[in-house]
């Protein structure tokens, strides 16, 4: 989607007594745009070359002691060789806790959200920062997603170390640091896209600065955040406060607005008719920038309009399906990442699909497996899963089967009531069946904070067999 420009030759570079566009000036200037399209097509193709290397290298990385849950016998194999084996999570010696990742349900929800996109005409880019996994990207990108979107420094760069070619950072940018590493990306890389927030003059001038101390060769994309209300997270607060953010972006040499963006989770005590209300304002923003003129400069071949979490994507459909036609073609960039092993909690009450259950239903991917270690009372046990294991910023873990001789039966009458670092406290109802051995599963809630505790997560089928193994990058 980048244009490659080339400044005009110089007249003291035309040689005395040459006319403006003589056969040999022009064959000149061919040869020249010859060599530059080589030059990033031989970038590109590096580029390829890198990411394809990267996760090979995944498959390679030997097996140790920062993995937890896995197979102790299995120290020094490579992970490729040890997913080669096939084990069974429950009977070939991994130990708990350990998170497994449903390969069945996980592959569910990424059809899923790719044929929902598809259906309602809008481009994903799923919020890499939920799973931090390449690998995931990967199989989210082979399921259509337009690319990756991102919040912090860090995590564009594990992202480009896999290769990934178009990144929407939801944030802004204004680390001096960040942006040099940032312009010499763009400089190797003549493909690579990348689109950061804006929501001050402050933060345009800090932007600015920093490009053109590090000598940036191509302006960097931006849209303007439009905040959720008064008292949401980041965004300049009023329409009048965007056009002067605007304002700036045009004043700048280093910078090229693209577009408005925001996120409408952060609506304040929102309901459908707020939220609406807002993604409303997002568009109108976006019209009332195209009829000033504001898309013009920098040779844009599209307009970006991008929202979407995982609780109002089915807003985002609507609104944005009413975008009315403007000077250029518009990208509707949708951002939910949550979806990509879902929960049993939060997002399993604040999904769209229950409001619109025709359009499918996403499936919990994730379950810890933890084992009963401690049953002092009747009405108590001990597990060995605890906040270094499993997400409670949200809810608390969901008890949800027991596994005993190679049995699996549903965890009636047990209950996960709190967590201390390396234990869950359960409560048990009179003639729950648990013993001190037994294996309990439990359901998670938030996803961003089930994979952030797990660098290497298996991946199993139904019947236990682990196909494959996630590498996350926290």
């Amino acid at each position: 989607m980048q244009r490659i420009s080339e400044e005009a030759p110089m007249a003291a570079d035309t040689p005395a007594g040459t006319p403006s566009g003589a056969p040999a000036e022009r064959a000149a200037n061919a040869e020249r745009t010859a060599t530059a399209a080589h030059a990033a097509t031989a970038e590109s193709a590096a580029t390829a070359e890198r990411a394809a290397a990267a996760l090979a290298r995944l498959a390679e990385e030997r097996v140790d002691h920062r993995f937890k849950g896995l197979p102790p016998d299995a120290a020094g194999l490579t992970v490729g060789e040890l997913a080669a084996q096939r084990r069974n999570l429950f009977t070939d010696g991994f130990t708990t806790p350990v998170l497994a990742l449903s390969a069945e349900r996980l592959e569910h929800n990424l059809a899923l959200m790719e044929e929902y996109a598809t259906r309602h005409r809008l481009a994903f880019a799923p919020h890499g920062k939920t799973s931090m996994a390449p690998q995931l990207f990967q199989r989210q990108l082979e399921h259509g997603a337009w690319g990756i979107t991102l919040a912090v420094p860090h995590q564009v760069r594990v992202a480009r170390e896999f290769g990934i070619q178009r990144i929407f950072l939801a944030n802004e940018l204004v680390d001096a640091a960040a942006l040099r590493w940032l312009a010499q990306e763009l400089a190797h890389d003549p493909d690579f896209r990348f689109i950061a927030y804006v929501d001050s003059v402050r933060g345009v001038e800090l932007m600015d600065a920093a490009l053109r101390d590090a000598g940036a060769g191509r302006p960097l994309d931006v849209v303007v955040e439009l905040a959720a209300g008064e008292g949401a997270r980041t965004g300049a607060r009023t329409e009048a406060d965007c056009a002067a953010v605007a304002d700036a972006v045009a004043a700048t040499a280093m910078l090229r607005l693209v577009g408005v963006s925001g996120y409408e989770g952060e609506v304040p005590d929102p309901t459908p008719e707020r939220v609406r209300a807002y993604l409303r304002r997002l568009v109108s923003l976006t019209a009332d920038f195209d009829a000033a003129g504001r898309f013009k400069a920098g040779g844009l071949d599209e307009i970006v309009v991008s929202a979407g979490g995982s609780a109002w994507f089915d807003a985002v459909a609507d609104v944005f399906a009413d975008v009315p036609r403007l000077s250029l073609p518009v990208l509707k960039l949708l951002r939910s990442g949550a979806y990509v092993s879902h929960d049993d909690g939060h997002y399993r009450h604040l999904t769209p699909f229950n409001r619109v259950p025709d359009e499918g239903a996403l499936h919990p991917a994730f379950r810890l497996w933890s084992q009963v270690v401690s049953r002092p009372s009747p009405e108590q046990a001990f597990i060995n899963a605890g906040k270094r294991d499993a997400a409670y910023d949200l809810d608390l873990p969901e008890a949800q089967a027991v596994r005993r001789d190679g049995a699996e039966r549903p965890a009636t009458g047990v209950e996960v009531h709190a967590l201390s670092d390396q234990h869950g406290w359960v409560r048990t109802s009179a003639g729950a069946d648990l013993e001190v051995g037994d294996w309990l599963g439990l359901g998670l809630s938030h996803p961003c904070t089930s994979f952030d505790k797990w660098q290497l997560i298996p991946v199993v089928e139904a019947d236990g067999t682990v196909t494959d193994y996630i590498r996350t990058y926290f």
